[in-house]
């Protein structure tokens, strides 16, 4: 835990979206992710996996240096991370990194709000306050997911959301449909 703490200090800003303060969407985000990455599905997320999702958002890791960071997080005979393992490593780093970033909001309700406010800033990309096809396919794509290769897919995406069939998904539809992702898991 010493070199985990060491580094932990280099990072001086705050996210207030690195973990989401509803326990349910942060489990299903996290499930998610975990499926992401492991990219050929055999339950593990190998050192060369997790590079590779990470390269695909932007974040270019050296390979010692992430090896050095998730090695004792593998259980030994394992060849990579399964999600408990992943849970574990999320923690550790929330925890590091983002520690006491709750404090600012006082019910759960306003946390929720504020969790889906920035969950939707990650999507409408241009800050017009909407979701449109092109903005939703972008996102697919940064995140190696097939549906982001087909617009005919992801505008039935946005038309499956869009209750005012405008064409796009405001911040209420986006509420609505997290709400009922939410209470599916």
């Amino acid at each position: 835990m010493d070199n985990k703490g060491e580094k932990s200090k280099k990072v001086t800003s705050k996210s207030p979206s690195f973990s989401l303060r509803s326990p349910s969407l942060n489990a299903l985000r996290l499930q998610r992710i975990f499926d992401l990455f492991d990219h050929n599905g055999d339950g593990f997320i190998t050192l060369e996996e997790l590079s590779q999702a990470l390269s695909r958002l932007g974040l270019n890791a050296n390979l010692s240096d992430l090896k050095s960071t998730v090695e004792s997080y593998i259980q030994p005979g394992n060849t990579g991370l399964n999600f408990e393992d992943f849970s574990s490593l999320h923690k550790t780093l929330d925890d590091c990194f983002f520690a006491g970033d709750d404090d600012d909001l006082a019910s759960p309700a306003a946390a929720d709000e504020s969790d889906l406010a920035e969950a939707f800033k990650v999507f409408d990309e241009n800050g017009d306050g909407f979701i449109c096809a092109r903005e939703l396919q972008a996102v697919l794509k940064k995140l190696g997911l097939p549906e982001g290769g087909e617009m005919e897919r992801v505008e039935r995406m946005i038309i499956s959301v869009d209750r005012n069939k405008d064409g796009r998904v405001d911040f209420f539809e986006f509420k609505n449909m997290m709400r009922t992702v939410k209470q599916i898991s």
